[in-house]
């Protein structure tokens, strides 16, 4: 009874820094379903940080903390990001070592015990490489994932070029989330590859906009295994993102779809 004891609190204190990260084909709900988790995780007192990596990110509305129109991603300040790194004109040299600490402090937002990071991603710069900028960002994501004493919650770009470049290494868990259709699965399934790949301690499947027992059924049939939750098809969900309000909110309708995948993430924890 008393090595159970302390394994259990070893177990616990490992759990309130868990690193996740999401993916998955663009358009299958990841966002809403990692906000969803953010919020689930705030109800069981967590500390939680999310970012916001994605290339159009609109995180910060979905957890309603202000309007997309009044967040501007840091991966967008390109004449910051390249004075961080030390970026000359004409110069191919940059700082392999920046600086960050400072802009995780002066660009983060923060409601009601969650904290939201936007970084984006870097698409083009000055002179067509944007290797310093985007060198920048990968050392703030890397010093959030390392030293962060939250839940972090990361939320991907759409598709597999994120795990090729090794950015979500580090995390602890991957949710890939896929709809019941053959495109998703087939992202999900190269994703899943992937991450396997890189090493990823935990990979699982979420299902989402699911009607039926039909589309559960397909969706553990052409992937192979069970996924760990199956979020419905919500009208109030669909509704709220029409109207471009939080879905952070939204209680009903969900079938305890965040809470189970809470719960299979921890059950999957070493």
């Amino acid at each position: 009874m008393k090595n159970t004891k302390k394994k259990y609190k070893k177990n616990t204190k490992t759990g309130n820094n868990v690193k996740i990260a999401i993916s998955g084909k663009g358009g299958v709900g990841k966002t809403t379903i990692m906000a969803l988790l953010a919020r689930e995780l705030q109800k069981k007192g967590r500390e939680v940080l999310v970012i916001d990596a994605d290339p159009s990110p609109h995180m910060a509305e979905t957890l309603g903390m202000c309007d997309s129109e009044d967040v501007r991603p840091i991966a967008d300040m390109t004449k910051l990001l390249a004075e961080r790194a030390g970026k000359t004109e004409g110069s191919p040299f940059y700082n392999l070592n920046p600086d960050v600490n400072d802009l995780l402090k002066d660009f983060m937002l923060e409601k009601d015990g969650i904290r939201l990071m936007v970084l984006g991603a870097v698409q083009t710069a000055e002179g067509g490489c944007a290797c310093p900028e985007n060198h920048v960002l990968r050392k703030m994501l890397k010093k959030m994932l390392l030293t962060a004493k939250e839940v972090v919650l990361l939320d991907m770009e759409a598709g597999v070029e994120h795990l090729g470049r090794g950015t979500v290494v580090g995390v602890d868990a991957l949710l890939i989330v896929v709809i019941p259709s053959r495109s998703s699965i087939r992202t999900g399934l190269k994703i899943k590859k992937m991450a396997d790949d890189v090493r990823i301690p935990a990979v699982h499947f979420v299902g989402n906009l699911i009607q039926d027992d039909a589309d559960r059924q397909f969706l553990r049939q052409e992937l192979g295994e069970e996924p760990v939750a199956f979020f419905p098809d919500s009208g109030a969900v669909r509704k709220a993102e029409r109207a471009e309000q939080a879905i952070i909110g939204i209680e009903d309708g969900l079938d305890n779809a965040p809470k189970e995948l809470l719960a299979g993430i921890y059950r999957s924890r070493p």
